[in-house]
């Protein structure tokens, strides 16, 4: 069983709307995450209802995935669903006394994915609890990474 939420925050000296303009710029993923490569965008401008084709990369292996954009307002939360395995990954900006706190979450609605997914995550990526401390760790890397991207703006 996935948990059903992993999630981080880290604070960053930005505003919500600098924030905004790294986390909502899916086509830059690639940048942020370790083990999403690239997102493209079809349809040219990220907004609700936007569909991507991912392509994801763990050490040898490479994978795609597609998603949809299933929430967007803008300077607060962009929110997109993963078509195979059912997970919703957000980025919620608030803002705080100097800056932003941004949240990065994984949500599996229930604890769960698909059975492919699942069986995938058992058999090929060694088993949930190791697959989902790399998620976690993987957060944190993103986190890291925007807010050094925003706050160098």
């Amino acid at each position: 069983m996935a948990a059903p939420i992993i999630e981080d925050s880290i604070e960053i000296d930005a505003s919500p709307e600098a924030v905004w303009s790294v986390v909502s710029d899916l086509k830059r993923m690639g940048e942020w995450s370790p083990q999403c490569k690239k997102m493209i965008v079809f349809g040219g401008d990220v907004k609700q209802g936007a569909r991507t084709l991912n392509v994801n990369r763990r050490g040898p292996l490479v994978w795609p995935t597609s998603a949809k954009v299933v929430a967007f307002e803008p300077n607060r939360e962009i929110a997109f669903r993963i078509t195979e395995n059912h997970t919703v990954w957000s980025y919620r900006i608030e803002p705080t006394a100097t800056g932003s706190r941004v949240t990065e979450q994984r949500a599996a609605a229930g604890g769960k994915t698909t059975a492919v997914s699942s069986f995938l995550v058992d058999k090929v990526f060694g088993g949930n609890d190791s697959f989902e401390d790399e998620l976690r760790a993987g957060i944190r890397e993103t986190l890291g990474k925007v807010k050094h991207a925003a706050e160098s703006a």
